[in-house]
C-alpha cells in the first residue's frame, strides 16, 4: 500500500461484511503485510480512535490502519458508523476505506454447520435466520462500502491472495485489477465486472493429444491462437478494455475483475486470460491473474455430448 508521507494521518481501512464471509483471514492478512490491526473494537472507542489527534511532536505512523468490525461489536450500528465516516472524511480529509465481505446465504450455512459454531445472530435459533438478520442490519454499510470481495466461491488461501493482490502494493484509492479464466460448467464468477465467453472458439478438448494439457501449454496455445476468428475477436476485447479501464479507475471504481470463460476452464479461456494479461502489462497495467478451474481434471460430460475440435456444434 502506497502512504502519502506529506499527511500526518494514517490511511483507516474499515473491514467488515458477513460473519463467516473471512474476516479473520482478512484481518490475519493484512498484518502480515504490515499494517496495524484492530477488531471489534466497541464504536465508542472507535469513534475516539478516528477522531484522536496525534500527540503534540509525535511521529506519523507508517503503518496503514485495519479496523475490524461487525455483528459481534459491542453497540453495533451500520448507520451511526456510516455517518461518522462520511464527516471524517468530509472534515478531515482522511483517506478512509471499507471492504464488505459477503458470501450467499447457502455457503455460510455449511460453513457454520462444518465448524459446528452459532451465529452470533441466532444463538438459539438456525443459523439460517442469524444470517438473514444480519443481513438486513448490514445493508446500509454493504451498499455505501467502496470495496466488496465475495468468498462464496474463495477458500481462506485464495481470500489471502486476493487480499494481498488489493492492498499489498497500492494505496486506496487506486483500482486493483484481476484477469481471471473460468470454466461456464462450473459456473459464473461472482465478483466479475466483466466476462467474455470464449467458446465460439475450437476446442482442444476434442484433440486427443491437447485434452491433458492447458491453456499454458505452447501446443494447446497455438492450436486455440489458429483458429480464424481468435485475432480479430480477442483484438477487439483487448482495445476495449484498453478504452473502459481508465474510465473506470476515474470514476473512483477500487477493483475490476475480467473474466474469460470457455466449457471446462482449462483452455481456451486459460490462453486469452494470459494473453490479455500481458497486453494490459504492456499498456501500463499491472493485472493480477486467477486460473480459477485449471486445476480440474478434463471431463467430456462438461464439453458437450457430442464434441467438435472446431468449435461449432453443441456447447453446453
Amino acid at each position: 500500500m502506497t502512504i502519502d508521507m506529506s499527511s500526518d494521518r494514517q490511511d483507516i481501512l474499515l473491514v467488515t461484511g458477513m460473519s463467516g464471509a473471512g474476516k479473520s483471514t482478512v484481518l490475519r492478512t493484512l498484518e502480515d503485510l504490515g499494517w496495524e490491526v484492530v477488531d471489534n473494537l466497541p464504536l465508542l472507542l472507535l469513534d475516539r480512535l478516528l477522531s484522536a489527534p496525534l500527540p503534540k511532536g509525535a511521529e506519523r505512523s507508517t503503518q496503514p490502519l485495519a479496523i475490524g468490525f461487525g455483528a459481534k461489536t459491542r453497540d453495533f450500528d451500520p448507520a451511526r458508523i456510516v455517518a461518522r465516516i462520511k464527516a471524517l472524511g468530509e472534515e478531515q480529509g482522511r483517506d478512509i476505506g471499507t471492504l464488505f465481505l459477503d458470501c450467499a446465504g447457502g455457503e455460510l450455512e455449511r460453513r457454520y454447520s462444518e465448524t459446528r459454531r452459532r451465529h452470533p445472530l441466532a444463538l438459539d435459533r438456525p443459523a439460517a435466520d442469524g444470517i438473514a438478520r444480519e443481513r438486513e442490519l448490514l445493508a446500509p454499510i454493504r451498499r455505501w462500502a467502496n470495496r466488496l470481495i465475495d468468498t462464496t466461491d474463495l477458500s481462506a488461501n485464495e481470500l489471502a491472495q486476493q487480499v494481498r493482490a488489493t492492498f499489498g502494493g497500492e494505496g486506496l484509492g487506486e483500482p486493483t485489477l484481476q484477469v481471471m479464466s473460468f470454466g461456464f460448467a462450473r459456473g459464473l464468477p461472482r465478483n466479475a465486472d466483466l466476462v467474455f465467453d470464449m467458446r465460439f472458439l475450437r476446442n482442444p478438448h476434442w484433440v486427443p493429444e491437447l485434452r491433458p494439457g492447458t491453456g499454458l501449454d505452447a501446443d494447446v496455445s497455438a492450436y486455440v491462437a489458429a483458429d480464424p476468428a481468435y485475432e480479430g475477436a480477442v483484438g477487439q476485447i483487448e482495445s476495449l478494455l484498453l478504452l473502459l479501464l481508465p474510465r473506470y479507475r476515474a470514476e473512483g471504481k477500487s477493483y475490476v475483475t475480467v473474466a474469460f470463460g470457455c466449457t471446462g476452464g482449462r483452455h481456451r479461456s486459460v490462453h486469452v486470460t494470459e494473453r490479455v494479461a500481458g497486453r494490459l502489462r504492456e499498456a501500463g497495467f499491472s493485472p493480477t491473474v486467477l486460473h480459477r478451474d485449471l486445476a480440474t481434471a478434463p471431463q467430456d460430460s462438461l464439453e458437450g455430448a457430442s464434441g467438435n475440435a472446431d468449435g461449432v456444434g453443441k456447447q453446453n
